[in-house]
């Protein structure tokens, strides 16, 4: 009996012994650690999204603003069995598990503590059941936050860009301070250039929760900063309009203020919706959009390179009459052809325009004045004046993605190919055709700086950025980048010659004309294949990618011009058909308080 109480003795004292030592370890030895852990579960910070900056046209018409999204979140930590609590909530809800999964494997261990966005824009049926079984569903929560908003859907996309979300690399990178995993940032046009100015700062909240992560009080606030509001050159209803006269084909227009170069208009179509892209786009609609032929995602005002064709026949008018080898009496004698070497080059006009001089070459086109003043004045000379006036490099659009264009010279040419430049090569690039390229916005710049009188101004999309109260917190002034080479005498010649596009008796735009306004204009028909006998051609009976592309540009009124407009619409066939009346109808829109004021005036 007394060898059974001692063993019962010393196995109480054993117990007691494990239970002071395990006391001393968890209170003593690991006490700091488990209290910091302790404090962790109890008292979070949790991160408030700001939100975005607004978006406004030239007239404050809002353009882009944020709508409050319920927005699904897990926060790994408290999910318990991450894979249990996901399935769950996926049946309940009817989503997808494994996109849920693959959205938290994609967040990484970093976020084990933080919320991870599972799903945006909850609709009321599912948040209701979210709600019901919030209990059965741990670290679950439903954040409500400002989420982008295009008011208008596909107009001016391409300008203004999208959101996408910020992936591991970039919050590595230490551009995003202000972006946690999950958020989105700008992924392309103004949305993607003023980023840092749009995206705001975030603030926090003190939080108690349980140990399920649920919320038990605030403790708590730092409200966030807004992001900066932008104001931009744009005029949405002749943006509209545009877009609109593009439908049903392929191109871009572009529209600027000559006298500062503030972009107006910058429609590409076909294009997209924004609003696709919030919250992630789903695989089926990216396919579409990548596969489409018309190519919606490019923006072919600024990416789109194509041949000038007779708009650049201003350039070698420059060219030829700077280096004196036309001046304004200098006639040529057109038959419908032009006999070089062993070959014939065709006029586009197959009866020929006679004898012509320079204003009259340039107003009706005419390919076999403008082949032999290229074949005097040559292609690198020719490539001079088309550089200085702007081509061939970036107009420094403050948009990401903008391609240069192709100014060909001999030394090009033989770096590129390997071989020597043709004399019969000098009369394709004379007239805009051959390995010229241009984008639609150098030639409206080029346009615009016709019109105003020789001066280049850089691309300007964004007047001024301010804050939500309306501080103006930074402005952006015209740019001046250059001026065209050529003399008062020449631009005038030049001018004269497009002013009798529109208005000369055989201008080649002559359908455009507007009661009571003047518009000098250009029209261009560029070849996509060779044609050695174009007389023989009938392009409307061609195969739709054979069909040439059709080009306009102008600038009205025709003295102290306020706008200049370039149009591309490919494979349109002709310049005259498909691209100037685009032209012309913006003009009449844009020019009505101009048009009303002088017909009170009479």
């Amino acid at each position: 009996m007394k060898q059974r109480l001692i063993g019962a003795s010393v196995c109480i004292l054993f117990v007691f012994a494990l239970l002071f030592f395990r006391l001393v370890y968890l209170q003593i030895i690991k006490g700091d650690e488990f209290r910091l852990k302790s404090e962790k579960n109890a008292v979070r910070l949790k991160s408030i999204k700001p939100s975005r900056g607004l978006i406004f046209d030239r007239n404050k018409n809002l353009l882009v603003d944020n709508r409050p999204s319920f927005n699904l979140k897990i926060v790994i930590e408290d999910a318990g069995d991450v894979g249990e609590t996901v399935g769950k909530l996926s049946q309940l809800i009817g989503a997808d598990a494994d996109e849920f999964m693959a959205t938290i494997k994609k967040a990484g261990r970093r976020a084990f503590y933080k919320p991870v966005t599972l799903k945006t824009g909850m609709s009321r049926d599912q948040l209701a059941i979210v709600e019901a079984h919030k209990f059965d569903l741990p670290g679950i929560q439903i954040d409500v936050e400002p989420n982008r908003h295009y008011i208008y859907p596909k107009t001016a996309a391409h300008l203004l860009g999208y959101l996408g979300q910020v992936n591991s690399d970039e919050l590595n990178s230490g551009n995003y301070p202000n972006v946690r995993s999950g958020d989105s940032i700008g992924r392309y046009g103004i949305e993607k250039s003023f980023e840092n100015y749009l995206h705001g700062k975030r603030g926090g909240r003190q939080i108690e929760v349980d140990a399920n992560g649920r919320i038990i009080k605030v403790l708590k606030t730092v409200e966030p900063v807004a992001g900066f509001d932008l104001n931009l050159t744009l005029d949405l209803p002749l943006q509209m309009l545009a877009e609109k006269l593009l439908e049903g084909h392929v191109g871009a227009v572009v529209a600027l203020d000559p006298n500062n170069g503030d972009v107006l208009v910058m429609a590409s179509n076909p294009s997209f919706d924004q609003n696709d892209f919030i919250g992630g786009i789903s695989s089926k609609k990216w396919k579409a959009l990548i596969e489409h032929p018309g190519k919606p995602m490019n923006n072919k005002a600024i990416q789109g390179e194509y041949p000038p064709a007779s708009t650049y026949k201003m350039i070698t008018s420059f060219a030829a009459l700077e280096e004196k080898h036309v001046d304004i009496h200098t006639t040529s004698y057109c038959p419908g052809f032009f006999k070089y070497g062993n070959r014939v080059y065709r006029c586009w006009q197959k009866h020929g325009h006679g004898e012509v001089e320079i204003i009259q070459a340039l107003a009706q086109s005419c390919d076999v004045y403008y082949y032999q003043a290229g074949d005097k004045t040559g292609v690198d000379t020719i490539a001079q004046y088309a550089l200085g006036s702007g081509l061939g490099k970036k107009t420094g659009i403050m948009l990401d993605n903008e391609r240069r264009g192709l100014i060909p010279t001999s030394s090009w040419k033989k770096r590129r190919f390997n071989e020597a430049w043709q004399g019969g090569e000098t009369l394709s690039i004379a007239i805009g055709q051959g390995y010229n390229l241009a984008t639609p916005l150098q030639m409206a710049v080029f346009t615009a700086a016709l019109g105003n009188g020789g001066t280049l101004y850089r691309p300007r999309v964004v007047t001024h950025i301010q804050d939500a109260d309306g501080n103006v917190v930074k402005t952006f002034e015209p740019e001046i980048t250059g001026g065209l080479p050529a003399s008062k005498e020449t631009l005038d010649i030049v001018r004269k010659g497009m002013l009798e596009v529109v208005h000369g008796e055989r201008g080649s735009a002559r359908r455009i004309r507007l009661k009571g306004m003047e518009i000098s204009g250009k029209t261009g028909t560029a070849q996509v294949f060779t044609v050695k006998n174009r007389d023989k051609i009938d392009t409307d009976n061609l195969e739709y990618s054979l069909r040439p592309h059709a080009w306009f540009v102008c600038y009205a009124p025709s003295v102290d011009p306020v706008i200049a407009i370039s149009v591309i619409i490919e494979h349109g066939n002709s310049g005259s058909a498909a691209a100037a009346p685009v032209a012309g109808k913006l003009v009449e829109k844009y020019m009505e308080p101009y048009l009303n004021k002088e017909t009170e005036a009479q």
